[in-house]
């Protein structure tokens, strides 16, 4: 059976209110209805599917390491980046520069490809990508 496309991915927030604003204001997703989990959280969606959620450590899920321990923070592991594809480049920098967001844009001429490259609060690299040409 194959795998039909990537659902979501989970976030363990230091701050949910900063990466609130992050995943609403500065990437543009829209913040939509969450089941009434017994964790504080938010889920944000691309059109009409919750593809970010974010919660805080008192979501009891996460990484267990071999010795038993619960790990909610640090660095991602082997997961180094999650990538969206976007349709307006200059509206997304104008925005970082508006917010005062670091970021990095890369040019890739032979896949007709511009990406940028930002962090969330918790250090998550988010990549954005614009195939020039598409509609």
């Amino acid at each position: 059976m194959p795998l039909d496309r990537l659902d979501h991915y989970f976030v363990y927030a230091s701050d949910l209110e900063r990466s609130r604003h992050f995943y609403g204001e500065v990437l543009g997703l829209h913040q939509g209805p969450r089941p009434d989990f017994d964790f504080p959280g938010h889920w944000f969606y691309l059109e009409d599917r919750p593809v970010v959620h974010l919660g805080n450590t008192e979501f009891e899920g996460g990484y267990v390491s071999a010795d038993g321990e619960r790990i909610t923070s640090g660095a991602t592991g082997p997961v180094d980046h999650i990538a969206f594809r976007g349709s307006d480049i200059d509206d997304f920098i104008g925005r970082f520069e508006t917010l005062g967001i670091d970021f990095q844009r890369r040019e890739v001429p032979d896949f007709k490809l511009s990406q940028l490259f930002v962090k969330d609060p918790d250090g998550v690299t988010i990549e954005l990508n614009f195939f020039h040409g598409e509609t």
